[in-house]
């Protein structure tokens, strides 16, 4: 899928949630429980963050957040939730896939649900994902795994873009995996995610 469509196909699904906030506000639930990894005048990076629940709840813990999404509709959207929230985002139009990662940049590289990535490119946003944190910094990922497409309530369905412990491992090599859990929950992120879920979080760190 081109920038372009791909844009159009994110807006279009923000813009039909209306007023409504399609992932919901609150933060994903596997981010919040690792609060006591944040702190205050961290820089964090929330990667494809959407109307910005995740970015906005990392700036209400004091961090210094910087997300990227393709969508103008959804960036208005979480620009108009920061402000409610009375924090301040560095909100980025731009393509996960292709944002230029500043090297050796971030505390805290935020990745939630972030499967619109075929196989060829989720290899090389990983890469950029890794090369962007700052030595002693880590990565906050979550995902579907395979048995997702049993529940069909969220995320792609083609089970190539779904994660694996084993997948994950490997393509997360070089940092030392603290987190890697495998599990079912009920999900309540707004009407896209809701229900029965088949899902994987990881936290990593890179080496100081």
């Amino acid at each position: 899928m081109s920038f372009a469509d791909a844009q159009d196909f994110w807006s279009d699904r923000y813009r039909a949630a209306g007023e409504a906030y399609l992932f919901g506000t609150a933060p994903n639930r596997y981010l919040a429980a690792q609060a006591a990894l944040l702190a205050p005048g961290m820089r964090a990076l929330s990667v494809a963050d959407g109307e910005g629940r995740n970015a906005v709840w990392l700036a209400e813990q004091g961090l210094d957040v910087t997300a990227t999404e393709l969508s103008p509709v959804a960036i208005e959207k979480a620009e108009a939730l920061a402000a409610s929230r009375g924090v301040k985002v560095d909100f980025a139009l731009a393509d996960a896939l292709n944002w230029i990662y500043p090297d050796d940049a971030f505390d805290l590289v935020v990745a939630v649900f972030i499967q619109f990535a075929a196989p060829d490119e989720r290899a090389a946003l990983f890469e950029r994902l890794q090369r962007t944190l700052r030595p002693g910094g880590r990565i906050v990922l979550q995902g579907y795994t395979p048995k997702q497409l049993e529940y069909r309530t969220g995320g792609p369905s083609a089970v190539e873009n779904l994660y694996t412990a084993a997948l994950l491992r490997e393509a997360f090599a070089g940092l030392e995996i603290e987190r890697l859990d495998e599990y079912e929950d009920e999900l309540d992120e707004g009407s896209a995610h809701c229900g029965r879920s088949a899902v994987i979080g990881m936290v990593a760190r890179k080496p100081a």
